[in-house]
Formats: structure tokens, sequence, C-alpha cells
């Protein structure tokens, strides 16, 4: 049997969007192991021995971050960063398809999964035959920065995690001041069309930037949308004070190009300098991305800035 080595939370069962990206729960303040040391997590892990299986692709851009490139046994198809390096490391399957064969034949000492990107069963399985399994779920911007913490000091990278998060702390700097609040409407899927609820790490992400995600009620994180019943624009159209919201059409999961971006802004009858190709894994990685996130999104909002005033 395994050891959870760092649990940010408990494992569900599979989450309720289609693939990768930001899938994560309401960010609440009491997650366990956020601000966990070293000796929490079971101690510094010798590098030396390590065989690390990541299935999250962002934090497997993170392993590499911190120097732990050569330790990587096994990938996603999805872990495509950094593009050169994990060529060389073995696929074992899907984020929600993983090939557990594969995975227990490369003998890894740990196992890195996350809350929403995989799912619980195949977990469970995996970890009756690997030693370690470190658990993540980053719900928040701000959370990258335990995240880096706990992973440097889990795998003795320490100078290496704190040189992510000043950098992230500098990022940050570019989204500091005040904005006027914009509301905007996140594509991720369409047939059915999908968005995302404020309850997501992207909400989050966007929200630093005074961007506030518009999606019809509903107790999923990531809704269907019904443009039947819930057009956004057309109800604010001729309200005073009130502007109608961004249209915002996402290269991940579903990767929305500019033909779908005309005629989307056709079929509802809106301008299309309203809507926006945005590069998902900038605003729903989090791990080393994050950092390029922040830059990212801040010239998305002057951008959008722009088409607004």
């Amino acid at each position: 049997m395994s050891r959870v080595v760092w649990r940010l939370a408990e494992m569900r069962g599979s989450l309720d969007a289609p693939v990768h990206g930001d899938l994560d729960s309401p960010a609440r303040d009491d997650q366990p192991g956020m601000q966990r040391s070293a000796a929490a997590l079971g101690g510094q892990h010798d590098p030396s021995r390590l065989r690390i299986v990541s299935l999250v692709p962002s934090l497997t851009e993170l392993l590499f971050e911190l120097g732990l490139g050569p330790h990587v046994v096994g990938r996603t198809g999805f872990c495509v960063h950094p593009r050169e390096a994990v060529r060389a490391v073995q696929k074992v399957g899907g984020t929600k398809s993983v090939d557990i064969d594969a995975v227990l034949a490369l003998s890894p000492t740990h196992l890195v999964v996350n809350v929403d990107e995989n799912e619980r069963p195949t977990v469970d399985r995996l970890a009756r035959h690997i030693p370690h399994v470190v658990v993540t779920h980053p719900l928040r911007l701000h959370d990258n920065h335990a995240l880096y913490t706990g992973m440097g000091e889990l795998f003795n990278r320490p100078c290496e995690a704190a040189a992510l998060s000043a950098r992230l702390h500098e990022a940050q700097r570019l989204l500091a001041c005040q904005r006027t609040t914009l509301d905007v409407v996140y594509l991720i899927w369409k047939d059915p069309w999908m968005t995302v609820s404020q309850e997501t790490y992207i909400a989050d992400m966007l929200a630093q930037a005074g961007l506030r995600v518009m999606a019809p009620e509903s107790s999923r994180r990531y809704p269907d949308i019904d443009w039947s019943t819930w057009t956004p624009w057309q109800a604010r159209r001729g309200a005073r004070g009130t502007a109608a919201p961004q249209v915002l059409l996402s290269s991940e999961p579903y990767r929305f190009v500019a033909r779908h971006l005309a005629e989307f802004a056709r079929d509802q009858a809106i301008d299309p300098a309203r809507c926006h190709l945005v590069d998902g894994e900038m605003l729903s990685w989090y791990g080393p991305r994050a950092i390029e996130g922040v830059h990212y999104l801040a010239q998305l909002r002057a951008q959008i800035d722009e088409v607004a005033s």
C-alpha cells in the first residue's frame, strides 16, 4: 500500500468537465496540507532514488522546472511541456485513460496526481503498488506558492521552489492596481456549449485582472449553456450603465479557432470585436505556467479594455 505524502484535498470521483484544464472545487480556506512542512509531508525524499510518474500536465512541467526532469519516468499524452524534454519520457495514456500496466512497469517511487485531473478509482488501483502518492489540488492563483513550497520541500528542491514563488510574487504586482470589474463569458466546449462558474481556478485567475465570469445558474462548476434560455448580452442590451460581457473562447479543452469565433458572433448576433480567442494553458494551468499566465492575463485585460472603451 502507498503512503499519501501530500494531500491538498480528498480524492473524489470523476470531474464534470471534459478533459485537461482547470477542473477544481470551490475554494476554501481550510484545505488541509496547504502549509505543511517537509516533516509533515513525510520528510524529504532522496532524489537519487526517485522514479516519478506524473499524471498531471501542469505538474509535469513543474517537476522539470524544479530540476527533477531526470527522475520523471512516465507522463500522460497531455503532458507536453517542456516540449523538447518530455519527448524522452514514456507516455502512460491520458489523464483519465491511464494505462495502469504501463505505469506499474516503470516501477515508480512516486505518483503525482490531482483531485480533478485524475479519477479516484485509477489512483486507488495504482496506490496499492506505488510507495508514495502526491495528491494536489490548487484552487486559486495564490495556492501556487504553497504548491511550489510543498513540492520543493518534498523533493529537496527548496531553492528552486523559492525562486518560482518569488517570480510569481513579482508577476502578481502587474495585476495589483485597482480596475473596473468587467463581465466575461468563458467558453471551454461546444456541442454542448460549456462554460466555467466562479468556483474554479480559471475564474480566480480572471478575477485577478478584474474579469468576472458569468455562467448560468447550476450546481456544476462547468455548466452547460442553453443559448435559448441564457443570453447575457441580450438581457443587458439597453441596460443603462451595464456593459454586455466580453466572450472568451479558450484553446482548451476545446480548441476554439477564428472560424468558431466568427460563427459564434454571427449566431449570437454580437460584435465579433467583443469575442476573443484566449490561450487556455495560460489561464488554467498552475505550476510555473501560472507565472507566464499572469503576464498573459495583464495583456488580455489591456486588449479587452481597448474594445470595451
